[in-house]
Parts: C-alpha cells; structure tokens; sequence
C-alpha cells in the first residue's frame, strides 16, 4: 500500500478527528478501534456467563447495528452446518428487529432467553418488543440487557432484576459495535469462542483494509459509487451486516457510496466490485473489523463525517407524528403488477433500486428471486432488498442523505396481520409498522425521491 495509507492508519489509530470535517462525532465514536482487545480480555467471564444459560433458544430485541452483526453470526453458523436449538449442542439465536405482527406474534418464548439490545435505551422498537415479551414471559432470570451506561433500559433491568445487564463502552456506535457487548455477548449464547473472533479481528491487515477505503471513496468520486459486495452463499447475511455499515455512514451531504450485497457476479459502468472469501465462520470476525477501517477510511475520501446518521431521526419524527394523530390516513398503492413497467420507466443510467418490504419475516428467499427478476429486467441495474422498519435503522440514511439515484419500491402488506397488542400503548403492532412505512414514504418524497408504494402479501405477485 501508499504512504498514503500508512498516514491514515497512523492517524486513526491516534484518533485524530482532523480525518474528517470540522464538527465530526468522531470524539465519541471510536471506542470499536480496540474493543475487540477489551472483549478479548473479558472472553472468559462471558462464556462462563453464557454456559449457564438453560434455554436452548435466545431471543433477540433490538434495531439496526444491536442486531444485523448477531444476524450474521448465527445465520453464518446455520449455513455452513451447524445448526442450533434443542439437540444440537448450541442455542439457536432468534433476531427480532421487527414489527410486523406476524412476526411478533410468532415468537416463541416457551423455551427462550430473552436479550434486548439497544445503545440509547430509548428506541422505541426494542422497547415495544420488550414489553411484548414481558407480557408473555415475566421472569427476570430470562432476560439480559445489552445497552450503554445508565439508559432507561439499564435501569428497567436494575428495577426488574434481570439476569444481567452488559453496559456497553458509549464510545461506539451502533454499526460498528459487532465486536463490543452487542455482537460478542449473542456470539457467546451461540457457541462462538469470542476470544477467537477478537483475535481474528486484530489480525485484520489494516493496511488493505484504508486501500479498501481509499479505493471506493475515490471510484465513488468517479461515479462508480455502487460497491458491489460478492459473498458465498452460505455467508450471504454478511451482506446485511456489511450494507448497514457503508450506508449509513456514507450517505450523507448528496453523496456516499451505495452497497449491493449480493451472491452473484454482478457488473457495470458504475459498480466497485469487491469479492470476498470467507471459508469459515470466525472468518467474519476479521471482516467486520477490516470494513470498519475501511468505511473510516472511506469517510475521509468522501469528505464526510462517517459516523453521524443525520436523517436517521426523520422517520423516527415521521412515525411519531402519525401515531398522534391516529386513525392513520390512507395512502394510495399503485397496481403491484405495473412495478416493473414503472421502473423501466423510471429508472436511468447511475439510479439503484431500493425493495423495502414491510412484510413478516422467512420471506429472504422470495426476496432474492424479486431481487434478481428486477436487475436482470433492468438490464444488470443495480437493485438492492430489505425488510422494514430495519432498515429505517441501516440503509434508510443513504436513501435520505445519499445521492438522488435511489428509486424505492415500498411494499406493504396486501392482508391485515394478527392482532397483537403492545402493552400501554393505544395502537398495536400492525399500526405501528403501518405508521412506520408511512413515516418513511413520507421521508423519501420530502427529499424529492422517486418512490412507488404496493400492497401485496406475496412478493411473486409483483411483476
């Protein structure tokens, strides 16, 4: 690598906010440089924590970076053969970061742990998701916390007497937390030797890891700003994981660069292609860390600050507007059999195609397929899929904040969900990711985004 490189990574490591504009959050954001040394160092205590957990299953609470990295971890795990839950030999992780009723109303908590994860405490996801599980399983030696010091969740467990409540070092933010408390302590549940992952994660070659950086911030100047990730397929979650993280700290100012995971050769004019390798599971351990470094790096290039999310709060305000003003409005839906007329329409040189369904989970197979059948109609274009409201928490900061190039297809559910109340609260699950779709809808055409809205309950029904 450069000289260049070199500077940079000495910079990094010595903290110097100078890498970014004037105003940067860096100050506060950089406790991930060495976290994984400091989990190394607490490795012991939090397997033994963990091994004396009795559940077979762990269900997880939480939004955005507290649960895409657990995401990966236990999905990496299934997929290359190791399954989880009673029999095993390892607890099987369950990941909630929604709110469709469906889902919610599906969770199983006859043999679960329950872990909420939630660095300021305060979100309302993880805080609506805990007081469904407490009403249907109110033993506080089943739960754990994972939040920063002294948040309002920190003191609900100190006052209920859960299990245990992991504060977190507050100098990290929520994406680049995998290898502190949020990712570590699941990662323990599951059967990992965390001490391991912190070793594979210092092991990562920063060096490569700022010419990473470098290069897609400056393809991404270039007009090749969709970094196009390649994984195997059984470690296709690590696209999850690795979207949330160049999103939301790129995009931002106009610019940023745009991320497509995806497990299939995938070029053009404007894609920087980035293939990965990984052949085991701790292998993601040093990936998480090199794309930190990298995506730090890249912020640099850019000239921006990577690690505020300036347009996060918009829905979030969108959202809370329209749960005051119950009952929510009605929003017209387009015909979900015109979607890919409408795109050949719509969509020009540089755009992307953001699919965000708000619809229950076990549908990521479906996904792809729709994924796929809108690239290769769009001849190769860049396309990219999600589940709301997770990614308002990830992704949702470059299709606000980013480049005008994003055209979004909002799905909804064609058919109510079940009825699945949140405990005082005066709206249940479905209105709230019925006011949470709307909140963004109405993000994205404030910022002037082309977005078509449909309601379908299958994702084959939209052509």
């Amino acid at each position: 690598m450069t000289d260049d490189a070199t500077v940079l990574i000495k910079k990094l490591q010595d903290r110097d906010a100078s890498l970014w504009p004037d105003g940067n959050v860096s100050p506060n954001r950089l406790g991930w440089l060495d976290v994984p040394r400091r989990i190394e160092s607490e490795a012991a205590d939090i397997t033994s924590w963990a091994a004396g957990i009795e559940q077979s299953t762990v269900i997880l609470l939480g939004m955005g970076g507290s649960s895409l990295g657990p995401a990966v971890l236990e999905s990496v795990l299934t997929a290359t053969g190791t399954p989880g839950g009673a029999g095993t030999g390892r607890r099987r992780l369950v990941v909630c970061d929604t709110t469709h009723p469906a889902t919610v109303g599906s969770l199983d908590f006859s043999d679960a742990f329950v872990l909420v994860s939630s660095k300021s405490g305060s979100t309302l996801e993880p805080n609506v998701l805990l007081a469904h599980a407490w009403s249907q399983l109110p033993d506080p030696s089943r739960y754990a916390v994972i939040t920063d010091p002294a948040t309002p969740l920190a003191t609900v467990a100190k006052e209920r007497g859960f299990n245990r409540c992991f504060e977190n070092q507050p100098d990290i933010g929520g994406r680049y937390s995998v290898m502190s408390y949020f990712g570590m302590v699941p990662a323990a549940l599951i059967g990992y030797d965390i001490a391991e992952l912190c070793g594979r994660a210092l092991d990562a070659e920063l060096l490569e890891a700022a010419g990473l950086g470098m290069a897609m911030g400056e393809d991404a100047k270039k007009g090749r700003d969709k970094v196009t990730v390649i994984v195997p397929e059984a470690y296709a979650s690590f696209g999850l994981w690795v979207e949330q993280l160049i999103a939301e700290s790129t995009g931002k100012r106009g610019i940023g660069c745009i991320p497509v995971p995806t497990t299939d050769p995938e070029e053009g004019p404007d894609r920087h292609i980035v293939p990965l390798h990984p052949t085991q599971p701790a292998d993601v351990a040093e990936q998480f860390y090199r794309w930190e470094v990298a995506v730090a790096i890249c912020g640099h290039v850019l000239g921006i600050d990577p690690f505020d999310e300036p347009n996060v709060a918009e829905s979030k305000k969108n959202t809370n507007d329209a749960l005051a003003q119950l009952p929510l409005p009605p929003v017209e839906t387009a015909d979900a059999s015109g979607v890919l007329a409408w795109l050949t329409e719509t969509v020009g040189a540089g755009d992307y195609v953001s699919l965000q369904a708000y619809l229950p989970f076990g549908q990521d197979a479906a996904m792809q397929t729709l994924r796929r059948r809108v690239r290769d109609h769009l001849d190769g274009a860049p396309v990219t899929a999600g589940y709301g409201p997770r990614f308002l928490h990830s992704t949702g900061q470059l299709h606000k904040g980013g480049p005008n190039t994003v055209v979004a297809v909002q799905i909804v559910s064609a058919t109510p969900g079940p009825e699945v109340p949140i405990p005082e609260k005066d709206y249940d699950f479905g209105i709230l990711i019925a006011a949470q779709s709307l909140g963004d809808h109405r993000s994205l055409l404030t910022h002037g985004r082309r977005v078509i809205r449909v309601a379908a309950d299958d994702m084959s029904d939209i052509g």
